[in-house]
């Protein structure tokens, strides 16, 4: 069985893709940018706002799917800077404090409208 999750309270998808899928017991959520769903505008002020406000968006959409942060097993993180990594780090600590989840870390020559940093995420449904 294959669902697709979409919630208004994370950012609509710029291209032919869904937020999120739910299949066979598991979450896969589609590459977030730090864009603010009220406006849909790209958040300012550096890597730490806007790996703050990704992680707003995959949580957004977890919720929406009835999953949650704390049941993420996999993320995949892309910066366009690993000079920043440590900033971008401390703020990804904060929101998986314990049992982090098994992740990648990867430089990009750019992204999705020119944002500092994407991530995606594999989560349990239940």
């Amino acid at each position: 069985m294959r669902e697709v999750i979409a919630t208004p309270n994370a950012p609509q998808a710029i291209g032919p893709y869904s937020q999120a899928i739910r299949a066979n017991g598991f979450i896969f959520v589609s590459g977030q940018i730090p864009v603010d769903p009220a406006t849909q505008q790209v958040v300012e002020g550096g890597i730490a706002k806007q790996t703050e406000q990704v992680i707003n968006n995959l949580e957004a959409i977890l919720k929406a799917a009835g999953s949650g942060l704390d049941k993420v097993v996999r993320t995949g993180v892309y910066m366009t800077d690993l000079t920043e990594f440590k900033a971008m780090n401390d703020v990804y600590e904060r929101f998986f404090p314990q049992s982090a989840p098994a992740r990648a870390t990867v430089q990009v020559s750019r992204l999705p409208k020119d944002v500092l940093v994407e991530i995606d995420a594999i989560a349990l449904a239940e």
